[in-house]
């Protein structure tokens, strides 16, 4: 049977930190690039070169206490921009797109776990992007402690240190997480949800096959 490459697509990878959607990311680039099949690997905040300056502050101890509207507030001028410099035109160009979150963090992170009234976030979303959603979401799930305490781990505070996220408590994470399963229920044809509680290899067996579905067809 042959597999048909589809048009190109937007596909995002959600989930708490130390979910590993960012390892599964890399791996389906990997995937993707075996497979000759043309994409562009980002991620939002940091896709662009302003991205990378809104990251470093939004992440950085250094700068401390933030606003959730603030933070949401560079997170969707990141997003804009990063629409037009780099989402936008390489789905024109018919190249897939593999992103390492977009809008359903700013919702899961600055709106339940930071508080910002739904109204708010959906206005300021409105005026960035149009309200802009990926083709398909794939959301790395696993219980909000064990999320925690990859994301504190000893060898990630080695290789990428604790950044201001990594260092929330245990209930900021658990809102966080009900906030993601609660999109993916709500929008369940646009998630696939992936049981990240696993080994490396078991979570990446779901993301191929969702991968599969997604950016090939069979005729």
């Amino acid at each position: 049977m042959v597999r048909r490459i589809m048009p190109s697509r937007f596909i995002t990878f959600e989930g708490l930190d130390g979910s590993g959607k960012s390892t599964h990311l890399r791996r389906a680039a990997r995937w993707l690039e075996l497979s000759g099949v043309a994409f562009e690997q980002t991620r939002n905040p940091g896709g662009t070169h302003l991205g990378q300056a809104i990251r470093g502050l939004v992440l950085d101890p250094a700068t401390g206490p933030l606003d959730g509207v603030v933070e949401a507030l560079l997170m969707f001028a990141d997003r804009r921009h990063h629409l037009e410099h780099v989402v936008e035109p390489a789905l024109a160009a018919g190249r897939h797109v593999l992103c390492d979150r977009f809008t359903d963090s700013t919702l899961a992170y600055q709106g339940a776990g930071r508080g910002v009234p739904p109204a708010t976030l959906d206005a300021i979303d409105q005026a960035a992007t149009g309200r802009r959603r990926p083709d398909h979401t794939l959301l790395f799930d696993l219980p909000a402690v064990e999320a925690r305490r990859r994301g504190q781990s000893e060898s990630r505070r080695v290789t990428e240190g604790v950044d201001r996220i990594d260092a929330e408590d245990l209930a900021f994470y658990e809102r966080v997480r009900q906030a993601f399963l609660a999109m993916a229920r709500h929008e369940a044809e646009r998630f696939t949800v992936i049981d990240a509680a696993g080994s490396v290899d078991d979570t990446w067996s779901q993301v191929e096959r969702a991968l599969v579905a997604q950016l090939l067809e069979r005729s």
